[in-house]
C-alpha cells in the first residue's frame, strides 16, 4: 500500500544549529533522520504535534530523535534542531 500524495513538496530550510545538530549523530542514524523528515516534506505523515509553552514551534518524531521546526509559510519550514529525546525537552 503506498502513501498518499500530498499536494506540493515542503521546502526545508536548515538553521546552523540544526546541522550541526546532524552532523553530531553517527551517520547510519543520521540516514534514518532524514528519511523521516524526507517522508514528511513529501508526504506530510509522521508524528508531527504543536510544542506547549514555553517551547514554541512543533516537532517530528523520528525514533530515538525529535526534529524541531516552525512554520514559515505553508510549504516551507525552518528546521531549529535535532536532538536525542533524552535530551530534546532540557
Amino acid at each position: 500500500m503506498s502513501e498518499p500524495i500530498a499536494r506540493d513538496r515542503i521546502a526545508a530550510v536548515w538553521s546552523p544549529e540544526a546541522r550541526s545538530d546532524l552532523r553530531a549523530i553517527e551517520r547510519e542514524t543520521a540516514m534514518q533522520v532524514l528519511y523521516c523528515l524526507d517522508r514528511y516534506l513529501a508526504h506530510r505523515t509522521g508524528d508531527v504535534k504543536m510544542l506547549k509553552p514555553p517551547l514554541t514551534g512543533m516537532r517530528l518524531r523520528c525514533g530515538a530523535y525529535r526534529i524541531f521546526f516552525d512554520h514559515k509559510d505553508a510549504d516551507t519550514i525552518e528546521i531549529t534542531g535535532v536532538r536525542n529525546r533524552r535530551d530534546a525537552y532540557r
